[in-house]
């Protein structure tokens, strides 16, 4: 009956995790592409949003591409391109939520160490 019980533990345990690997790794990094200057200029919170808060963020980066408006790339495991999201209309503090809701974390100085 114990080998049972250990089964189906293993079952659900199993089960759980690729639950939650599923749901915590849809995203395997963001690349939020845009203009240094130009049209950025004219969105004081996506540049403050890019230069100050990007750099914070555990697989998330900042690519310059001139003339481009700002817009975050999500890409796969597979590096596929898998969703583009305009940032342009959001503020600062919108931008770090949507970051936050599709699965990516601030690095903090506990885990540089």
């Amino acid at each position: 009956m114990s080998k049972s019980i250990a089964s189906i533990g293993l079952i659900i345990f199993i089960t759980l995790y690729q639950i939650f690997s599923a749901n915590c790794s849809e995203y395997s990094y963001g690349v939020v592409e845009s203009c240094s200057g130009c049209s950025l200029n004219r969105l004081p919170d996506v540049k403050k949003f890019i230069f100050s808060d990007v750099p914070n963020y555990e697989r998330v980066q900042f690519k310059h591409i001139q003339g481009a408006v700002p817009e975050l790339v999500l890409y796969n495991n597979n590096e596929e391109e898998v969703e583009r999201l305009q940032l342009s209309r959001l503020t600062r503090d919108e931008c770090n939520e949507l970051l936050q809701q599709k699965g990516f974390k601030k690095i903090t100085i506990k885990d540089e160490i």
